[in-house]
């Protein structure tokens, strides 16, 4: 795209303040839009632009693009991103997965609802603070690793189709993060400088998934712990509470260490066993693609925080895929995201099963 108009996912925080400052300052016009996802701000509170029920963050967004000279919209996807982000949420646990809602939002809101934005207001590229990169190969988009490999949020972002990342700017992508907080003392925002970030799910207050599975109806029967065999080892406060590798909180004393195997959603069984029952080779993955070089050994990864390793695509049918990593990997969790990369390109992802 040759156009300069860019709408600017804004969440208050650092990093899109500081993706802001730089696109301004390589020329393009900037239209600032922060959404409402899961919130119970009253719209009273939005009319007195005042940090209070939760607005913290939008009136943070909204005084920065008031201080850096363009305009600035509040978007409502509530509705949408109930429907496809904390109902897959829910729905997920209630099936006996774990799921990763970062990867929905990303694709249904940020690159969905908000692209519908960009053209009502006449945006050419869409941008947000994510760390990540975009290179051509072949004619062809691909997402790049982000140069600050301890901040690259490409795992996040492998539902994107080609076509999100023909109009996507990632300002970031060849920045570290002290670089970004540098870049935001040295323009006078000290304070946003200096701000800490939540590893939180924004929508799960106080990160306890479990209470919130409770308020949106779900009930937590309590179950068998099984091992591996079948055999009883105690009662579980229900399934939806434990995820694939966990060892605290089971409330179960056998004399050695147990971790979850298996989540048996339809018997209500927790399966346990020993950190060695969780290494497999081979992982199966549904609603994903591939568009690499399956004669060629690839990096898959199957969680934010782990290293991505050396596997292989064995086949592809549809949108599912078939990987074998050449070492066990440990605690590989249905409902989280195997993605796929080569020569730092994100060639491939799934829904892990």
């Amino acid at each position: 795209m040759s156009g300069k108009r860019v709408l600017m996912a804004m969440s208050g925080g650092i990093d899109s303040s500081v993706a802001a400052i730089l696109l301004l300052e390589q020329g393009y016009e900037l239209v600032g839009a922060t959404f409402r996802t899961f919130d119970s701000i009253r719209e009273s509170c939005l009319k007195r632009e005042k940090g209070c029920c939760s607005v913290d963050s939008i009136m943070e967004a909204r005084y920065l693009a008031k201080q850096l000279g363009f305009e600035h919209h509040i978007l409502d996807f509530r509705d949408t991103f109930r429907r496809y982000v904390i109902g897959n949420f829910v729905d997920e646990y209630m099936h006996g997965r774990t799921p990763n809602p970062c990867v929905l939002c990303n694709s249904h809101i940020k690159w969905g609802e908000l692209v519908k934005a960009a053209e009502e207001y006449g945006c050419d590229w869409i941008a947000t603070g994510h760390y990540a990169r975009i290179a051509e190969r072949d004619g062809h988009h691909f997402l790049r690793r982000a140069a600050d490999t301890h901040k690259d949020q490409t795992y996040f972002l492998w539902m994107l189709t080609e076509e999100n990342l023909q109009r996507t700017l990632f300002p970031l992508g060849g920045l570290t993060k002290p670089e970004v907080r540098e870049i935001a003392a040295a323009h006078g925002f000290e304070a946003l400088s200096k701000k800490t970030e939540s590893q939180e799910i924004c929508f799960v207050p106080n990160n306890d998934y479990r209470t919130f599975l409770t308020e949106q109806g779900c009930r937590m029967t309590p179950g068998e712990y099984v091992d591996a065999q079948g055999r009883v080892m105690g009662q579980h406060q229900g399934y939806a509470n434990y995820t694939i590798g966990q060892r605290k909180g089971l409330g179960i004393a056998t004399g050695t260490p147990q971790f979850v195997t298996r989540v048996d959603a339809e018997q209500n069984r927790v399966v346990l066993g020993s950190h060695d029952d969780l290494y497999i080779n081979d992982v199966r993955a549904r609603g994903g693609f591939f568009r690499g070089d399956a004669s060629q050994p690839v990096l898959a990864q199957i969680r934010y925080r782990s290293q991505a390793t050396p596997a292989q695509v064995k086949a592809q049918e549809g949108d599912r895929l078939a990987l074998h990593f050449d070492a066990p990997v440990w605690a590989v969790t249905p409902g989280q995201s195997a993605v796929i990369y080569q020569d730092d390109l994100l060639v491939g992802g799934g829904f892990i099963e």
